[in-house]
């Protein structure tokens, strides 16, 4: 059982990292980036994205793959099948949708849009992008609580 046991560590430890990043950047520094000249803020996010995207990639594979080895070491794959288990869904959706982004999105589409000449780095751009920053906290902090409450049973009456 030490397996699952340093499992859970790990995925606890990898989501503690990543959201705790989606928040530091949500909270902080989109806030700190509206004070900057419009601009500015495009330099500005990228080194921050530069030093947190390494960090963010290697959470979201070490909750990806530790998530895996618990639902196939503790048999939990019934829990797909019933609602009541909610925050599993929710939790491999907020996965795929952090993957994609990271992984995909991010690299192939977003990277090339905005070094291409004649970007839009416009204020409507940045809301967007805080916009989307604060659903993507709100959907992770509602799944973390959620989990952690039905992994403990607060959802079963």
């Amino acid at each position: 059982m030490n397996d699952l046991a340093l499992a859970r560590a790990l995925h606890v430890a990898a989501v503690v990292v990543w959201i705790g990043g989606v928040s530091v950047v949500t909270t902080v520094l989109l806030p700190m980036m509206r004070k900057l000249e419009p601009s500015r803020r495009p330099a500005f996010f990228a080194e921050v994205e530069r030093r947190f995207r390494p960090q963010a990639r290697l959470c979201v594979l070490v909750a990806g793959l530790s998530g895996l080895y618990m639902v196939i070491g503790l048999d939990l794959w019934d829990r797909f099948a019933s609602a009541v288990y909610w925050w599993m869904h929710a939790m491999v959706l907020l996965w795929c949708i952090f993957a994609a982004l990271l992984f995909v999105i991010e690299p192939l589409l977003l990277h090339r849009r905005l070094a291409s000449p004649g970007a839009s780095h416009s204020d409507a751009s940045f809301r967007f992008a805080a916009r989307l920053h604060w659903a993507m906290l709100v959907l992770s902090l509602v799944t973390i609580l959620g989990a952690v409450a039905g992994s403990h049973g607060f959802w079963f009456g």
